[in-house]
């Protein structure tokens, strides 16, 4: 066990406070605001999020621990990662945002366990995603979990009842919903603004496979490889298995992900859910690339409204939306639409409005404090991640699948509907819900 600094969050400073003093008896949320600790210009420490990092890889690194070491709101508390020399880069990113001497741990337990974390950031590879996330909300602590959510579809499932059954606060890590372009498009196809939608393309992009002849070797000291393995099954060790990159690495692996269906499609999948007010709900067949003649990868909605993977010439865009009377075609840093004059289009009070927020993680701790739902809860991650899923599946077999969304399950295809499911490592299965 290592040794903890004691840090004054809301969380360790409310457990030394009365009852009465914090209207606990009353059944009020347990959140001091910084006006009640006469500090009316900044968070006071004690009122701060506690926050553990688990995965301290890439997306954390460059985004999550500073987002988040730059928020008064928020106080780090603890890092983890299977990989020490992950968690030294992690302390050195802190360092910077002025949060020095925080402690780090390989095993995640130890950051649920801490009483001064009251929320978790989840930014592991896809395996480990839901298992933590649950054991975190049974912990007590609400939970940011990158994208795409979940490995398979029942973790999903599970994810969704551990939201409802521990009433934590999630967010999923599709940023997209929080940038304006994103939402300027969503708005657009919900007033109808291009008129009735007659398809939709989406860029992913490709990953290489994993390499023919894996190249394996002892496990390198400081990296605590049958952790990072977690669920999945057992491996000699390989570098390329285990490395952090965009453009591959553990991405390549189906025993990881769903490849660039769950690396790109979680995005932009999530936009178009989003825009077509579906976010309860989902397509009902996938199609393979060359499956009946068909070009590329697709998957339709009951109403035939059709979805292409990485056609061109529109590939050059993120997200496509074509319609009777118009288009869009966005991306992060941009928004093009036909006619020009919709760029220009601001929902009034009669139009229809999708969720804003500037800001993703702000989102999230917002959302801590008002216990008001995040732009993205486990509800519509789940949704979004069960696309890249059943995309992958298609892919994975090579012909169709057909998906009942109500049901939520795959028809007439008992190989295809297993894998919405894969068996997981002894030591390693998936918290109950209880």
């Amino acid at each position: 066990m290592f040794d903890i600094k004691l840090h004054k969050t809301r969380r360790s400073f409310l457990k030394h406070t009365t009852a009465t003093t914090c209207g606990l008896a009353f059944g009020f949320p347990s959140i001091l605001k910084s006006e009640t600790l006469g500090n009316s210009s900044k968070d006071a420490a004690n009122s701060r999020v506690g926050i553990g990092f688990i995965g301290t890889g890439l997306i954390a690194t460059q985004r999550h621990l500073k987002n988040f070491g730059s928020n008064k709101a928020v106080q780090p508390i603890i890092l983890c990662d299977v990989k020490s020399e992950q968690i030294e880069k992690a302390q050195k990113v802190l360092q910077k945002k002025k949060h020095a001497n925080v402690p780090g741990t390989k095993d995640y337990k130890e950051v649920l366990a801490n009483p001064d974390v009251d929320a978790v950031v989840i930014a592991t590879p896809d395996h480990w995603h839901v298992a933590i996330a649950i054991e975190a909300m049974q912990m007590g602590k609400d939970v940011y979990v990158e994208k795409p959510m979940s490995l398979t579809i029942e973790e999903g499932k599970a994810m969704v009842a551990a939201e409802a059954k521990y009433q934590r606060i999630v967010q999923v890590g599709s940023q997209q919903r929080s940038t304006v372009y994103f939402r300027m498009a969503a708005n657009l196809v919900r007033n109808g603004k291009i008129g009735e939608l007659k398809e939709i393309d989406c860029r992913l992009g490709s990953f290489p496979l994993p390499p023919e002849q894996e190249v394996y070797g002892p496990v390198p000291d400081g990296i605590d490889y049958d952790r990072w393995l977690g669920p999945t099954p057992f491996y000699e060790y390989s570098d390329n298995r285990v490395l952090g990159d965009y453009s591959g690495g553990w991405r390549c692996y189906w025993d990881y992900g769903a490849r660039k269906n769950g690396d790109w499609g979680a995005h932009h999948y999530d936009i178009v859910q989003w825009a077509l007010g579906r976010d309860d709900t989902g397509p009902v067949e996938f199609i393979p690339a060359g499956h009946d003649g068909a070009s590329h990868h697709h998957y339709r909605y009951a109403d035939g409204l059709t979805v292409w993977r990485d056609r061109e010439p529109y590939a050059e865009h993120m997200i496509r939306f074509v319609g009777t009377e118009g288009e869009i075609r966005v991306s992060r840093d941009s928004i093009q639409t036909s006619p020009e004059e919709l760029r220009r289009f601001r929902p009034g009070p009669n139009d229809i409005t999708v969720y804003e927020s500037k800001n993703h993680t702000k989102n999230f701790v917002s959302s801590i404090k008002s216990r008001k739902p995040t732009i993205c809860p486990a509800t519509v991650g789940h949704r979004s991640a069960t696309i890249c899923h059943l995309a992958s599946i298609a892919e994975r077999l090579n012909r169709p699948v057909k998906w009942d969304p109500e049901a939520q399950q795959i028809l007439g295809d008992a190989e295809a509907a297993s894998m919405q499911q894969r068996p997981r490592r002894a030591g390693y299965e998936l918290p109950e819900i209880t």
